[in-house]
């Protein structure tokens, strides 16, 4: 008959299951999100650094464990070095190679073979208790023996271990000589490896969600299809691109070296109080409304807008899509226009006001009089059906990817219990949030499953904010992936505005290279940059009207940012190091206003078996000039040796420089605002 945890003697339970602190404390473990309330997570091929603070009393030796545990149930043990000597952080790193659900804990225990060592190594040198030391030694590994006897260790160890035992056991011999087999390399590799271990303490286990490549790494291209292929005709008017002509623009997408094509919505769009250009309240005729005030009598959310196309044209822009490398994102809208099936047939997933009225959207000073907000207080299930048999329709129909709008405008308990729903039936689906507010929400949307979060990139400009939003941003890691926009169709920030194709240059760099998620809007390559007075956002935006782009004849006028676009995707999707985050370290400049990073995998954690070293030297500021001095870490590079200089490639340009830890760089506003360097490790010159 098998024990209980209740029924084993006190002193025999292993220090784990102890409601105290156990044998040997471990204290702050991470990665762990509140507490292990939510699970950490990572993306496939990531590498997390498993950390926590362990230590005991009195100076015998110690060892720390992580045990990872892999979907499967299948155990793997990490050895946990102390980085720290003397201050008791003990790390390791683990690379998962698989998506789903996996977990971990820290094992801490006393090691009385080390704790042995040391004291021989000590003693034996000084002619103190040499045979009470070999004594001590033979009774250490005598248990570990046994443990290959029982089985409990592989066979191979035995007969390094009893030939050092044999050794400490021969009186005869000088003391020095019958210790020397016990503390020889390949004993210790062994105990090293596996080590003996007693009064083992456990903290955890705990969660660690491993998503796909995708919610750690990608470029989005946003578009309204409607757009793409859109004209003006003298006698009918305005002619709506179609999904069909939107196709047509995916090669160009592709061809940039963007991963995702994301469309704003593509919904029927509501006639009452339709928006007109530059959100009046006065359309004209022909005017299409805003995408975002979703249904008609042509249907809701599970709809194509008529001019738009079918649903088989829908799926042809996928299909298309797909042959490109490309997946397709959607925006995931939860409102309705006041003519949307739902108002009618669903009155009480609305709010009503005291006068009867279904309640618009605000957000003051803003007025969304074409948008009724979801109410999910009164029929919280029913609400929640239809909202996941929406999702479903549109996964059925390829899309892998939803850009979420205003998820922080929905209870927070509604999304935790919608992304557990589809990280368990379609892992491979994204959610994108894109939620402006309080960092407490955003923080939270991440921990309860959004796999990726709009920022406040879009506003924080000088070198000493971005240092300081990254640092941020990397501490939330384990739960929060963000994602950074120079613009999009709703923001069109002062700094863009004012600083013309120098501002466009600099912020698409930055976006590119500062995290590994980034995105851009359509017109992005045209410098759009005119506001509408009084707001952020363009003029003549998008989202009220048709916008037809000539991309390619800027292109060939060479004042398109197409090329600047293809060059920095092709470089993320060249270097591992572009694809992290937490690699991330910032060095410093003489000029305040110039933003030095590097980022830096070893040979393991790229995954080609190379390092890979990228240090980016960008201006901030879109209207000068720079000559500073910078003051480089050269450990942080991935160099060995601070003193030696060392070769550098600018991926832009595949110039080459000699620099040292301190290099004098001059970077100009409108030739060269930055350098996207590769270091040149000895072992790749």
């Amino acid at each position: 008959m098998s024990e209980t945890t209740e029924s084993i003697p006190r002193h025999r339970r292993p220090a784990g299951l102890d409601a105290g602190i156990g044998r040997i404390p471990i204290m702050d473990v991470r990665p762990v999100v509140d507490g292990g309330r939510f699970p950490a997570s990572c993306a496939e091929g990531e590498t997390v650094t498993i950390s926590a603070n362990a230590f005991r009393e009195g100076h015998d030796a110690m060892g720390v464990q992580a045990v990872l545990t892999d979907p499967d149930g299948a155990e793997q043990r990490l050895r946990m070095e102390s980085v720290n000597p003397g201050l008791d952080l003990w790390e390791t790193t683990v690379r998962t190679d698989r998506t789903g659900h996996w977990s971990f804990r820290i094992e801490a225990f006393s090691a009385p073979y080390d704790t042995w060592a040391h004291t021989a190594e000590v003693k034996i040198p000084a002619g103190i208790d040499p045979d009470l030391v070999c004594a001590e030694g033979a009774l250490v590994l005598s248990r570990v023996l046994a443990e290959v006897e029982a089985g409990e260790r592989p066979a191979g160890d035995g007969p390094v271990v009893r030939a050092a035992l044999e050794s400490l056991r021969s009186p005869g011999l000088p003391a020095s000589a019958r210790v020397a087999p016990a503390l020889a390399a390949d004993l210790r590799g062994l105990l090293a490896e596996r080590p003996l271990r007693e009064g083992v303490t456990v903290s955890g286990p705990y969660r660690l969600v491993v998503h796909r490549r995708r919610a750690l790494y990608g470029s989005w291209y946003e578009l309204f299809p409607r757009s793409e292929g859109a004209r003006f005709e003298p006698e009918r008017g305005w002619v709506s691109g179609t999904l069909a002509t939107a196709a047509k623009s995916l090669e160009r997408i592709a061809d940039m070296g963007f991963d995702v094509a994301y469309l704003t919505p593509i919904h029927p769009i509501g006639t009452t109080f339709r928006k007109g250009r530059n959100n009046t309240l006065d359309p004209r005729p022909g005017d299409p409304g805003s995408p975002y005030a979703i249904g008609s009598a042509d249907g809701g959310h599970d709809a194509i807008h008529p001019d738009l196309g079918t649903e088989e044209d829908f799926e042809a822009f996928v299909g298309r899509a797909q042959e490109l490398g490309l997946e397709v994102a959607m925006d995931l809208a939860l409102q309705c226009s006041p003519d949307h099936p739902w108002v009618s047939e669903h009155p009480e997933w609305f709010t009503v006001r005291a006068d009867g009225t279904i309640a618009y959207a605000e957000n003051p000073p803003k007025k969304y009089q074409d948008i009724y907000p979801l109410s999910f207080d009164t029929d919280y299930e029913g609400l929640y059906a239809a909202i996941r048999d929406v999702l479903e329709l549109w996964v059925s129909r390829g899309v892998t990817l939803f850009r979420v709008d205003n998820p922080h405008t929905k209870p927070v308990r509604f999304w935790e219990e919608l992304l557990a729903e589809f990280d368990e039936k379609h892992p491979e689906v994204i959610f994108l949030a894109e939620a402006f507010t309080r960092p407490t929400m955003m923080h939270t949307l991440g921990k309860v499953g959004y796999h990726q979060s709009y920022t406040y990139f879009t506003w924080r400009h000088t070198a000493e904010e971005l240092r300081e939003y990254l640092e941020e941003l990397v501490a939330a890691a384990p739960y929060m992936r963000p994602s950074f926009w120079p613009t999009t169709h709703d923001i069109l920030t002062p700094f863009m505005s004012s600083g013309g194709r120098n501002a466009f240059v600099r912020r698409a760099i930055l976006a590119a290279t500062l995290v590994p998620t980034w995105g851009i809007y359509s017109g992005y390559e045209l410098v759009e940059d005119v506001p509408r007075p009084g707001a952020q956002e363009q003029i003549d935006n998008e989202k009220y009207e048709y916008k037809p782009r000539d991309y390619a004849g800027a292109l060939a006028a060479g004042t398109s940012l197409q090329p600047l676009l293809r060059d920095l995707n092709r470089i993320r999707r060249e270097h591992p190091a572009l694809q992290s985050l937490t690699a991330i370290r910032f060095h410093e400049a003489d000029d305040a206003q110039v933003l030095v990073f590097s980022k830096h995998l070893d040979a393991h954690a790229s995954g080609t078996g190379a390092p890979d070293t990228i240090l980016v030297v960008s201006l901030t500021e879109h209207d000068r000039d720079a000559w500073t001095t910078l003051h480089l870490d050269p450990a942080e590079l991935g160099l060995e040796d601070p003193d030696r200089p060392f070769e550098v490639e600018d991926l832009m340009t595949s110039e080459r420089f000699t620099w040292t830890r301190d290099p004098y760089v001059i970077l100009s506003a409108s030739d060269r605002p930055a350098h996207i360097l590769r270091i040149i490790h000895p072992e790749e010159a």
